[in-house]
């Protein structure tokens, strides 16, 4: 069952009400406010703690194009390396892409473009010291280098597909997680 989360009056008669499941505590809403707007999670309290992050993603596409990129026989070059610093600056300007996203100094990321059976993977690592995680710049990199390949790669196929976009495992912070297998 979902009750309303919270309401807002838009005016002119209109009421925009958020709905949540019943199992979810209030808690879970951290990006919310009392009155059901959009706010900045106020990380000043929480400790600086070594955070690391590692998201992954696949492009397929087939394996005639696949072989033309790993090969560098690409009409636009070598578009794995564009998709690895095109991932690099995507994690480190993700708070200019992720509304309420804290701007955070990353002091390491890793992007990496691997053969895969049905395409190519793209895996993703970065880390950092500071009061908040950073997945969303290991999410935003892997994102960002997938559709950079699909970019490169569109006028060879058309019928690529980027799929599994997803967070590995992250560390620091209140809790580790890792994806179980």
């Amino acid at each position: 069952m979902y009750r309303v989360w919270a309401t807002r009056n838009l005016g002119q008669g209109v009421k925009l009400a958020c709905y949540a499941p019943e199992i979810m505590a209030e808690k879970d809403f951290t990006h919310l406010n009392e009155e059901g707007s959009a706010t900045m999670v106020n990380v000043g309290d929480k400790p600086r703690t070594e955070r690391t992050a590692t998201a992954s993603g696949k492009l397929r596409m087939s394996p005639g194009i696949r072989a033309r990129v790993l090969a560098s026989k690409v009409p636009k070059g070598n578009v794995v390396e564009v998709a690895r610093i095109a991932g690099i600056q995507a994690g480190k300007r993700t708070a200019e892409l992720i509304p309420l996203c804290h701007p955070l100094p990353l002091s390491y990321i890793d992007v990496r473009v691997e053969p895969d059976p049905n395409g190519l993977c793209v895996t993703v690592s970065a880390s950092c010291t500071g009061q908040t995680g950073v997945e969303m710049e290991a999410l935003t990199a892997t994102s960002i280098a997938l559709l950079t390949l699909y970019d490169m790669c569109k006028a060879l196929e058309k019928g690529m597909e980027i799929t599994n976009v997803r967070l590995e495992s992250k560390s620091g912070g209140r809790s580790d997680w890792q994806r179980p297998d």
